[in-house]
């Protein structure tokens, strides 16, 4: 089996990727043995997944995928954005969503979550793969599963937030789903 380098520790990340990649051994950064912080200090997903993924390609030596995700919501002007997992002052998904909802004010919102994956190869080569799902942050948490925004991301076509969600339902949609079905298919050719 082939083996691709995730460059996360997240194990969320890793069990939703390695879920699609059937194909592919996902190993963790702690799998590869690096412990190094990788600070994500660029303005764009894509930046921001780049610069995970050549640093840990050139130390592991192999193919490595990175993911930069977040959340873009409409009325805050795209924010959390590139910020999504540090927007609070604590950084944890329920300050993260204690913030969101504080300044949204009582009032829903079209968002956006966005997910680029970026694959470097062993050989240097680089690709970028992006994915969108499109849905309404609404005023309360709902649903137990996934992590980060899903309790108040809501989609419509399910009439459920991701949270309330089963995994299979989560990635026919999801944004890390989109970003790993157009890796695959380059990864296919």
């Amino acid at each position: 089996m082939k083996e691709l380098v995730l460059a996360s520790n997240n194990k969320h990340k890793k069990d939703e990727i390695q879920s699609i990649l059937t194909g592919y051994k996902i190993l963790t950064l702690e799998d590869i043995g690096f412990f190094d912080e990788i600070v994500e200090d660029e303005t764009t997903f894509e930046g921001n997944s780049l610069k995970k993924a050549r640093i840990v390609a050139q130390f592991s030596g192999k193919d490595t995928i990175a993911d930069d995700s977040g959340l873009c919501i409409e009325l805050l002007n795209g924010d959390p954005g590139v910020y999504s997992a540090r927007y609070s002052d604590k950084g944890t998904d329920e300050a993260n969503i204690d913030k969101v909802l504080d300044k949204l004010n009582g009032r829903t919102s079209k968002a956006v979550f966005v997910s680029v994956i970026s694959l470097v190869t062993k050989n240097g080569e680089e690709h970028s793969f992006r994915g969108e799902c499109s849905g309404e942050i609404i005023t309360e948490r709902l649903g137990d599963n996934g992590f980060g925004y899903d309790p108040i991301f809501y989609v419509p076509s399910f009439k459920k937030t991701f949270a309330e969600l089963s995994a299979l339902e989560k990635n026919s949609i999801s944004h890390r789903k989109e970003a790993l079905k157009l890796l695959v298919d380059f990864l296919g050719k």
